[in-house]
């Protein structure tokens, strides 16, 4: 890859590890640091993903008119001053504040990133992009594990790390994204597209398939919120659970030569790679349900991430064959926000179902709802037989 690719994949590493300090300790810190409810927990993560989604869209409109470097660094030096405040002021009221103001900073910094290295580095195809998306996993790998022994010390160790790694996100995009020769490109969103669906099969199909992925993300969030706490009262410690992230991220890099064998023989069948990794990620929920010692916990993280490793990829391919000519982006704008929205809906929904239930129904109606998706995927292409029979009955008639 050329360097300048790489001077974006070590920038998007650095942000995402610095991110990576926080977000999977947060309704730890809420709940037992703070002493709020996981529904509050859950609101204030609700809140902070809708900031996000507010961000994402500013970032793609401003990478339109501004350009790349602008943009990130706006998003860049909004989040160094949230987290500047945060490291002084942690208190509930102030961390929820700050917390909201970093995910929308750091929305804007997310879309203008991949559109980057889309321009810097056209010929380089979804090579391009999934190097940023190895480079994220990469530091979701990195930051939690360095979080949870952080936070065995002294949570305020966290927020003075996350304010660290930005500082350093911040030095390397002034001083290295400035140099690359980068023209705005069309960005487009599914809140901005204008033009008529001219094909209504292939877009009913693209939502019954939305409905079961944002299922997969309410249930895949709870790792992230409910389960992380619920860890904590069985005696994990913070390191242990951090270590679980660790192994999601690095799984998912080291990972691709051995499923990459599987994807091949299935790649033009992507109904089957829905519905195996949906059934794979179920089985993770039923392990966690069970699980009272670490070792469990991990094999949950292991097969969660076998599953993830099939659905999260064939989504965005699906969307892709589904979209008519000139609606690529419009197809994977509603992908983007329904994946956005589970992660808003998810902590809010968990935390409310184990406050008035516990976490034993969390875990039954987290996998009735993964179930769900499993018929999602399986009649998604219902719309398109029903019109390919209509347009063959017309023209028969004809």
């Amino acid at each position: 890859m050329p360097k300048r690719v790489w001077l974006l994949i070590i920038g998007m590493l650095v942000n995402v590890t610095g991110n990576s300090f926080l977000w999977p300790l947060t309704t730890i810190y809420m709940h037992d640091y703070l002493g709020k409810s996981l529904s509050v927990a859950g609101l204030v993560l609700m809140v902070n993903a809708g900031a996000a989604i507010i961000g994402n869209l500013l970032g793609g409109l401003l990478f339109d008119r501004i350009g790349g470097y602008r943009s990130i660094m706006g998003g860049i030096i909004v989040t160094t001053l949230a987290l500047t405040g945060l490291t002084v002021w942690h208190d509930f009221m102030q961390f929820a504040v700050f917390y909201t103001i970093i995910g929308f900073s750091g929305g804007i910094v997310f879309p203008s990133m991949y559109a980057m290295v889309g321009t810097v580095w056209p010929e380089g195809g979804r090579k391009a992009f999934n190097a940023i998306y190895l480079a994220q996993n990469v530091g979701v790998a990195i930051g939690p594990a360095l979080a949870g022994f952080l936070a065995a010390y002294s949570f305020d160790y966290i927020f003075a790390a996350n304010l660290g790694m930005y500082i350093l996100f911040f030095l390397i995009a002034c001083f290295g994204f400035k140099s690359l020769s980068i023209s705005p490109m069309s960005h487009t969103s599914v809140f901005n597209e204008k033009k008529k669906i001219r094909k209504a099969a292939p877009f009913y199909a693209l939502m019954i398939v939305s409905i079961g992925y944002l299922l997969c993300w309410i249930g895949y969030v709870q790792w992230q919120s409910t389960i992380s706490t619920y860890t904590q009262e069985i005696g994990i410690t913070l390191p242990q659970y951090s270590l679980l992230w660790t192994v999601n991220g690095l799984l998912i890099v080291l990972g691709q030569p051995f499923i990459q064998p599987i994807i091949k023989r299935i790649e033009d069948n992507i109904k089957r790679q829905l519905v195996i990794g949906i059934i794979i990620m179920m089985v993770s929920y039923i392990v966690v349900a069970f699980a009272e010692e670490f070792s469990m916990f991990i094999i949950a993280m292991v097969i969660l991430t076998i599953g993830e490793m099939f659905v999260w990829p064939a989504v965005p391919a699906l969307a892709n064959q589904l979209a008519p000519k000139g609606r690529e982006g419009f197809y994977q704008g509603i992908v983007n926000s329904v994946a956005t929205s589970g992660r808003m809906i998810g902590p809010l929904f968990g935390g409310l179902m184990v406050d008035l239930y516990g976490m034993p129904a969390l875990f039954l109606v987290i996998t009735l709802l993964v179930s769900v998706s499993i018929a999602t995927s399986l009649l998604y292409d219902y719309p398109l037989k029903r019109a390919k029979k209509e347009q063959l009955q017309e023209n028969y008639m004809q």
